[in-house]
């Protein structure tokens, strides 16, 4: 795993690697519907590919205002610290245009993971593709 580099992808020719990551963690194991995973923000948004030597292990996803999403990395590389490079990229790139506030919709269950990199919680519960959800906000200095 000292392999583990984190790239802007592109949403064309990295597509299959994606779509593969996104279908796995959450279409497959957390049951979010196909109509919901996939918007009409992908093709506008900077997306990040986290890899394993030349293997595609994690994706993110940053919107032109800000927002974060589309975090996910495969069940055999979760705990080493994948979500977190996958998310300080998309920081990065997003102070790098200028975005110094970012926010993200995060799993409930996540909430003290996105606390360790600056977010915090600015909103109530509420359900996202039936998956417990807050809004969180991070503020650059």
């Amino acid at each position: 795993m000292n392999n583990l580099h984190v790239r802007v992808a592109d949403w064309q020719k990295d597509n299959a690697d994606l779509r593969r990551i996104r279908e796995t963690v959450f279409i497959a194991e957390q049951a979010v519907p196909p109509e919901l995973e996939w918007d009409a923000e992908d093709p506008h948004a900077v997306h990040f590919l986290a890899l394993d030597g030349d293997y595609a292990i994690g994706a993110a996803r940053l919107l032109p205002d800000g927002h974060i999403g589309r975090v996910s990395v495969l069940k055999d590389w979760r705990g080493l610290k994948v979500g977190e490079a996958l998310v300080t990229a998309a920081i990065k790139e997003a102070e790098r245009r200028g975005l110094t506030r970012q926010m993200l919709s995060a799993q409930v269950h996540a909430t003290p993971f996105y606390e360790r990199l600056g977010f915090a919680v600015v909103s109530g519960e509420f359900l996202d593709a039936g998956i417990p959800h807050v809004d969180m906000v991070r503020q650059s200095r």
